[in-house]
Formats: C-alpha cells, structure tokens, sequence
C-alpha cells in the first residue's frame, strides 16, 4: 500500500519544482517508490563552498526539498499542505564531485505533523549525510 495521495509521475513532480530552489540547484526527482521518494543532486558550482566540498547548506536544500515534497505528496492538496518546522542534518562524509543521491522515508505521518528521516549518499554510495525534517500538516482557508 503506498503513502502517497494520488500516484504522481516523475514528470509531474519534476516540473512542480520548475522555478524554485529546486531547479536552481539541479535536484532531480528519479524514483517515488510506494513509501520512498528519491532525488539526485550535482556537485557543481551551484552547490561547493570555496573548498571545492559539496556546501552543508546544499545537503540541507535537497534533504529539506525530497522530505517537503514527499510531505506534500502525502495530503490532499485542495485542503492541505506541508511546511517545515524543523531541520537537522549531520554531515558524514564530503562530496567533491559527482552527484548526490537523496532518500526520504516517513517516520511518522500524523493528521497536524509529519516526521521525515533522509539519507544522502555519494557515487560509491557511501552514506553523506542524515536528515530528520519536521513538517506542519496546514489545512488550507
């Protein structure tokens, strides 16, 4: 049984971010498996400090977009949507180069919140980060 409201498409997800912080960072919604959603993100100059190191702020903005967008695909959106309320991430391990894959997984979907735990990986997928995102279920006016 799937978490999701409805079954959206890659397409429709993708061109839901058009515009956004999303896009302009380069994160790429690739899978939305039954209670799973994954993205990618490149190491590029949109997303390095000055160390040449992926930017810990960059690894927030994708664990932060799968985990809304998960959250919002979750609800019925012509009486609710998600926003976050809080966000922590650790930094495991650098990314120079390449892409970075996200996984968002629920911890918890309540009916006023939701509990999100992502997990960034490198080419090698070696674990990067973890994130734990709290969302705000908003009924709608």
């Amino acid at each position: 049984m799937s978490i999701w409201f409805k079954d959206y498409s890659l397409e429709e997800i993708n061109l839901g971010n058009a515009k956004s912080m999303v896009e302009h960072c380069g994160i790429i919604i690739t899978n939305n498996d039954k209670n799973c959603l994954e993205g990618t993100m490149p190491a590029d100059y949109r997303n390095k400090q000055p160390f040449g190191i992926v930017h810990g702020g960059a690894n927030c903005v994708l664990a932060e977009s799968l985990g809304s967008i998960a959250a919002n695909m979750t609800c019925d959106p012509s009486t609710h949507h998600c926003v976050g309320l809080s966000i922590t991430t650790n930094h495991i391990k650098a990314v120079r180069n390449g892409l970075v894959t996200g996984k968002a997984r629920p911890t918890h979907i309540g009916r006023t919140t939701q509990i999100w735990d992502i997990e960034t990986f490198n080419d090698a997928q070696q674990l990067t980060s973890k994130t734990s995102l709290t969302m705000a279920v908003v009924k709608k006016p």
